[in-house]
């Protein structure tokens, strides 16, 4: 019997100055600010968390979780 190791799952967190806070159009997308790469969602939640609270005076500013496991295999 084959043992299966688990898919990994990666996770990107980034943020930057918005063009409406109810988006996710950045102004300057040269500019983002790229927190890193995770291997576990909870990591990537703790990280995006994180640089939220620090700029949360700042309406212009969102940070987001993107899934790259998603975007690499979008038929799984």
């Amino acid at each position: 019997m084959e043992e299966s190791t688990p898919e990994q799952k990666l996770h990107l967190v980034l943020g930057g100055k918005v063009k409406d806070p109810r988006g996710h159009e950045f102004q300057d997308p040269e500019s983002l600010h790229v927190v890193g790469v995770f291997s576990s969602y909870d990591a990537a939640v703790d990280a995006w968390r994180a640089q939220a609270q620090r700029t949360v005076d700042d309406a212009e500013m969102k940070y987001v979780v993107v899934h790259i496991h998603k975007l690499l295999t979008p038929d799984a």
